[in-house]
């Protein structure tokens, strides 16, 4: 979606996600390092239901997105379930991140533009502390698979296989290729996109 209608429809009463987490943040909670509260940041957070769900976890969550009225939702959400996130109005294209332990993104990673992809994910690896880990969802261009209904000029497919690429050097957790209904937008349709989980190496 662009970035007036991300805020339109986060800047409804109702969240447009739900504020149930997507199970792939489990894998932050499972794989990430091994500290009091390992510091984490979820890049496109939107209104905060993954965001919210890692610090009850115990993390201490930077959340990230391009569109305020989805970041006040996500401050709203974490107020009513007793935690507290850091906030951040940023566009995935020009973010810089601190130290992290873990990085997260499931939804956003499709608005780095493919001339940029290279340098963004070289900076979020070096912001990433010895064996911290990567979660990642990127969505991939697919034969039998059009882009869906509210997909905007500024989103961009991945080629398959591209995500796994920019970690060679990582060691690879999980990986997954996936095809799955959806509805979001209020036009069903279909999407093709890939996982992957992996750990920088710990003398780095």
């Amino acid at each position: 979606m662009e970035y007036d209608e991300l805020q339109r429809v986060y800047g409804r009463e109702e969240y447009y996600w739900g504020t149930e987490p997507n199970e792939l943040a489990e894998q932050v909670v499972a794989f990430a390092p091994d500290r009091d509260r390992p510091r984490v940041v979820d890049v496109g957070a939107g209104e905060g239901r993954d965001a919210v769900y890692l610090a009850e976890r115990g993390c201490d969550v930077l959340a990230v997105d391009v569109a305020p009225n989805g970041l006040a939702k996500a401050e709203r959400l974490a107020d009513e379930r007793d935690v507290e996130i850091e906030t951040r109005q940023a566009d995935v294209n020009d973010l810089s991140l601190p130290p992290v332990d873990a990085v997260y993104s499931i939804g956003t990673l499709q608005y780095l533009r493919p001339e940029n992809r290279t340098a963004r994910f070289d900076q979020f690896e070096a912001a990433t502390t010895p064996g911290g880990v990567h979660v990642l969802f990127a969505f991939v261009d697919h034969p039998d698979i059009p882009p869906a209904p509210d997909w905007g000029e500024e989103e961009h497919f991945y080629r398959r296989g591209e995500l796994r690429s920019y970690y060679d050097d990582w060691e690879l957790l999980a990986e997954d290729a996936l095809v799955f209904d959806d509805e979001s937008g209020g036009e069903p349709h279909r999407h093709a996109a890939e996982t992957l989980v992996a750990r920088k190496p710990a003398d780095e």
